[in-house]
């Protein structure tokens, strides 16, 4: 069997006008992997709030033509224990046709090369659910490990809704 065939995707950072397709993408993430329904009144604020504010986060997106196929999104946590940055990544999405070509590797490839160009980056992390052995497994490909840690969270706002039976 041969590999999928890659295409010369451009990597490039979001804009305002793709607000709409980040949107769209975050939902179907969300769906996907946890099975909850985004409300459209918190992430829609939410993306355009990153798009707005760099010091929130900053999205990348990776097309084809003038299509938006793949998106990552980074934020920053300062670790006092390295004397310098960790770059969160987040909201990591490749619309499902264009999966297995690379492209969140191009994607892994744009956000290392940035990092390795600030002193102050000390690596990069994310977070990926237990069952996901997909994305795992493209993650340890890329070089990266577990970190030994378990994520905890206390949020303050309502849970999202779970996705009704049928949808994808």
């Amino acid at each position: 069997m041969t590999a999928p065939q890659t295409f010369p995707y451009m990597i490039r950072r979001a804009v305002p006008a793709d607000a709409p397709t980040l949107v769209e993408f975050n939902r179907a993430l969300a769906r996907e992997t946890e099975r909850i329904e985004l409300d459209l009144s918190r992430i829609v604020p939410g993306v355009a709030a990153v798009l707005q504010d760099e010091r929130r986060g900053r999205y990348f997106v990776a097309c084809l033509g003038g299509e938006i196929v793949g998106q990552v999104m980074h934020t920053w946590e300062w670790s006092d224990w390295r004397n310098g940055h960790i770059w969160w990544l987040q909201s990591v999405y490749i619309a499902p046709g264009h999966r297995s070509r690379g492209i969140f590797r191009q994607l892994w490839n744009h956000l290392c090369e940035l990092a390795a160009a600030e002193p102050d980056v000390v690596g990069l992390r994310l977070y990926v659910e237990h069952g996901n052995h997909a994305a795992q497994e493209t993650y340890r490909r890329l070089g990266m490990d577990e970190a030994g840690y378990v994520v905890m969270e206390r949020l303050f706002c309502p849970p999202p809704a779970p996705v009704p039976d049928g949808l994808p």
